[in-house]
């Protein structure tokens, strides 16, 4: 018997390891990492499985402990993938009943006329606004600084300089 590795035997391991952690942590996060972790978990499971189909044809070659160890990374793959398409599953099934529901209900009070298109900031109630000062709307402000005379001004005095 050789001491020779599957192909498989460090890589496989560590995908389904990652496909595990990442996927019982996207609980919490509402399955966004679950989608990439049953990738992971897809990938590590048939990388796996071709190892393994090495193993079968020349047993020879490769030692028992790297078998073991693909082994045991293919049933965490398997473990990983249920548990991330459950996750995908719950998570996508919840998102099409709220939004039907979210929709239903934004459809039936705009069909019931209860749908409010009013700006829902009172500006009464603002303190930068002040009802007691008068504002006059149509009064134009011009500008106090003559732009043109100052640069006549400049001109001339650049060229009493040159002079």
């Amino acid at each position: 018997m050789s001491e020779n590795k599957l192909p498989a035997d460090p890589l496989s391991l560590i995908l389904g390891i990652i496909a595990l952690v990442l996927g019982i942590a996207g609980c919490c996060c509402y399955g966004v990492t679950a989608v990439i972790t049953l990738i992971l978990g897809i990938i590590g499971l048939v990388i796996a499985n071709k190892s393994l189909k090495v193993y079968a044809e020349n047993s020879e070659e490769y030692s028992e402990v790297s078998r073991s160890n693909v082994s045991m990374a293919r049933v965490i793959n398997i473990i990983a993938v249920v548990l991330n398409g459950l996750i995908v599953l719950a998570y996508g099934v919840l998102f099409i009943v709220y939004g039907t529901f979210l929709s239903s209900e934004i459809m039936d009070a705009y069909k019931n006329g209860e749908f409010n298109t009013e700006d829902p900031y009172e500006w009464e109630t603002d303190s930068i606004y002040d009802y007691e000062e008068g504002y006059e709307y149509d009064k134009i402000e011009v500008d106090t600084i003559e732009t043109d005379s100052t640069i006549i001004y400049e001109i001339k005095e650049i060229e009493t300089i040159e002079n």
